[in-house]
């Protein structure tokens, strides 16, 4: 099933998490989502990370859920002079914002990276369109697990 970048779809079940444990010193949370949301995440940021225009050697992707349930999706795109680069966090919240959402609940973050999470500039968009608690994840293929964290925990400084 092809999903063009920024697409919408309908709302799943309540979505909501749990702090779980702690590692390292940072909060591990674990969201309560639906399957049906989930999978949808998982579908839209591999889609659209398919579309990545790079230059470098990494594509990346990135679902987020809404708090009206929508899932809209963003890739990166590399300038050519890198400053320009649009990471793909900031792509698909802007795609939220251009389509009517108000605030993030999750994102999810697809690379073939171990760990690939958000740079400070991406994150200062996440507290900025989802809060603190907005919950991160980030997967290295569509078939492992999700790691998830919350906003604060892979920023935990960030002025209030």
């Amino acid at each position: 099933m092809d999903i063009p970048a920024g697409c919408r779809h309908p709302p799943g079940a309540p979505w909501s998490g749990t702090a779980l444990a702690s590692h390292e010193g940072a909060r591990i949370v674990t969201p309560s989502i639906s399957s049906i949301d989930l999978s949808s995440l998982t579908l839209v940021a591999w889609e659209v990370r398919s579309r990545a225009r790079v230059h470098g050697p990494t594509r990346v992707g990135c679902a987020v859920l809404s708090i009206d349930g929508g899932i809209w999706g963003g890739c990166n795109v590399e300038h050519r002079f890198r400053s320009h680069d649009v990471h793909a966090e900031v792509n698909a919240l802007s795609s939220m914002v251009a389509n009517g959402g108000t605030q993030a609940l999750a994102l999810l973050v697809a690379a073939e990276r171990r760990r690939f999470t958000p740079c400070g500039a991406c994150l200062d968009w996440i507290f900025e369109l989802g809060g603190p608690q907005a919950f991160v994840g980030f997967q290295s293929s569509p078939v492992s697990d999700i790691e998830w964290r919350s906003a604060e925990a892979l920023m935990p400084f960030y002025p209030s």
